[in-house]
């Protein structure tokens, strides 16, 4: 059952202060840090709520899932969908409908997929790049070896504008445990893309994630409960 209106509304208060309380312990601006709420696997009145509550900003992790919540919210103003999971070749052109800023970008192929649709729709794409820096055999993501080779074919077209690093990384028991992975991924973000943003840092390790220079925190538990 979806939260009501109150519940995210307070949920969003609370996570917006953590990440407040988490840029001031590290001597950072709060607003440099974008919070995407994400909504995957629950209904589209869930961000309805949150978009009452001011909140523009959603994660989607299928496509299907998007496209049918993009069209079922086309209603709202402002609304701004991330596509933050794995992505197929042949789905890029749903995604550029919608107009999804991609983070998963991974290899080469994918990159002038989207690339290849975006400019066919006269269109352009805020992509990041997913960096699978914890080396997980399960996870998606590009190595660490191969992101330069990745980042150089983003940059190679005129549909896509290059605007970070995405990692998700190992999950642990204790938060603190991600550090190194996120100072990781910042410091390959300042050899390879520096100036970019860096996409990392979720319900449980936020706060970890802004102290190490995230732009953009993707949260859903801690705002629409468990799914």
């Amino acid at each position: 059952m979806a939260l009501s209106f109150i519940e995210v509304a307070a949920n969003l208060a609370t996570v917006r202060e953590r990440i407040e309380q988490a840029a001031t312990r590290a001597g950072r601006d709060p607003l440099e840090v974008t919070l995407v709420a994400v909504s995957k696997m629950h209904p589209p009145e869930a961000i309805r709520a949150a978009h009452a509550a001011g909140h523009r900003v959603f994660g989607e992790n299928y496509v299907q899932e998007l496209v049918d919540k993009a069209d079922a919210l086309s209603d709202l103003d402002g609304l701004k969908f991330h596509f933050i999971g794995h992505l197929q070749r042949n789905k890029a052109k749903q995604v550029v409908r919608v107009g999804a800023v991609v983070e998963t970008v991974s290899s080469p192929r994918l990159a002038t997929a989207l690339g290849t649709r975006a400019a066919a729709a006269g269109q352009t794409l805020d992509v990041y790049v997913q960096v699978n820096v914890g080396g997980e055999v399960q996870k998606s993501g590009c190595t660490v070896g191969d992101a330069p080779a990745v980042l150089d074919a983003v940059r190679e077209h005129e549909g896509l504008i290059l605007r970070g690093l995405m990692t998700v990384p190992p999950a642990t028991d204790d938060p603190a445990e991600v550090r190194p992975f996120f100072a990781r991924l910042r410091e390959l973000r300042d050899e390879l893309a520096p100036g970019l943003g860096l996409s990392m840092g979720m319900s449980r390790d936020l706060e970890i994630a802004v102290e190490e220079g995230a732009t953009i925190v993707r949260v859903g538990t801690a705002i629409f409960g468990s799914r």
